[in-house]
């Protein structure tokens, strides 16, 4: 056996992997339970409120809320699966017949590293086929109140664009590209900051140079005189994709959607930090089950019976509550523009990585 040897016993890794593996899930299925319970006991009352709705609306509020819970809660039951397994071992005096065989404490926490390495592609995999999809259903029928969802057609509405000094609102934005089409039309035509007049239109397209606008009437603050102007060309300076997107929600988006919309918004002109932190952190979350064993390695090692296995737990533990602060903290900064977005969603992980290699080997021995 050489430190060269990243598995010095396939049993002892098989054996280690599957102890970790149950632990974590079980955990998490007690979390999901109790966690769902409660959201369940404030929520069934509005659901419920709505005219015709009983069980099947609650078994599917359900349906959308358990992959929300799982997927904010699986690095959590990662640290409390890692702790309650090394606890387990440390207390058998098994990691100190693995020491005493030769292996170092890197070669000992190996098997849980590799098992949640898995645990984290499969976490991200579940974020972005089920839970994206998920969330953006339960908003759209929280909006409407747990009533019936209207066909999303794709449609947008309340639109405003900037042209220049002029401000565009569009009530409903139908298509993409130079098939889209204006529905509910107002320009505030604005000189130096002042509001000169005013442009209101049933219907607008893209034509050359602008967009084409009719019926169209024009409200001249200076005189105070409304006229009917038919047909005119407005926003010369407006592109299609700026219509093409309104209020995004990151958590309701796919991976590769969210970058495809960061794109979108780029090209629009419109800011996109906060978004790119959260296309980021898509990464960074579920990556952070790796780094739950490290964290929790405190309870593997020092003897059992020295009295301090508890306190080694809570010690632990505390070092995982303390990431999820900080990742929290760090991207609320980067919405903020205080942080760079990748700088936001990767700080906090490198940060405890980096101390929990040092608490790791501060306590080795």
């Amino acid at each position: 056996m050489t430190a060269l040897d990243l598995f010095p016993s396939r049993t002892v890794a098989l054996y280690m992997g599957k102890m970790f593996l149950t632990r974590t899930f079980a955990v998490l299925m007690m979390l999901v339970l109790v966690l769902q319970a409660l959201d369940l006991l404030t929520e069934s009352g509005h659901i419920l409120a709505h005219a015709g709705n009983g069980q099947p609306e609650i078994l599917r509020y359900l349906s959308l809320r358990i992959p929300e819970i799982i997927a904010q809660f699986l690095p959590f039951s990662v640290l409390l699966g890692t702790i309650i397994t090394l606890s387990t071992l440390n207390q058998n005096s098994e990691v100190i017949a693995l020491k005493a065989s030769g292996m170092s404490a890197h070669q000992v926490l190996a098997p849980l590293l590799i098992a949640s390495l898995g645990v984290a592609f499969i976490s991200f995999t579940f974020n972005d086929r089920i839970v994206s999809r998920a969330t953006a259903t339960l908003d759209q029928w929280q909006k409407v109140e747990y009533g019936p969802v209207p066909v999303d057609r794709g449609d947008r509405t309340n639109v405003w664009v900037r042209d220049g000094d002029d401000l565009l609102q569009v009530d409903q934005v139908r298509g993409r590209g130079d098939a889209t089409r204006l529905s509910g039309i107002t320009l505030f035509d604005r000189t130096g900051g002042n509001l000169v007049g005013i442009i209101t239109a049933k219907t607008g397209v893209r034509v050359a140079g602008g967009w084409k606008v009719s019926p169209a009437t024009h409200f001249d603050v200076a005189s105070g005189k409304l006229a009917k102007v038919g047909t005119v060309v407005i926003g010369r300076d407006v592109r299609p994709d700026q219509f093409a997107l309104s209020n995004i929600d990151a958590n309701g988006l796919s991976f590769g959607a969210l970058r495809d919309t960061i794109a979108d918004l780029k090209a629009g002109g419109r800011p996109t930090k906060a978004l790119e932190g959260a296309m980021w952190h898509k990464l960074a979350g579920p990556l952070s089950s790796v780094l739950m064993p490290l964290l929790g390695a405190v309870a593997a090692f020092g003897l059992a019976r020295s009295g301090k296995l508890f306190v080694r737990a809570v010690i632990g533990m505390m070092l995982g509550f303390l990431y999820f602060v900080a990742d929290n903290f760090a991207l609320a900064m980067g919405n903020l523009g205080a942080y760079p977005p990748f700088l936001a969603a990767w700080a906090p992980f490198l940060l405890f990585f980096m101390i929990g290699e040092a608490v790791l080997i501060r306590t080795e021995e």
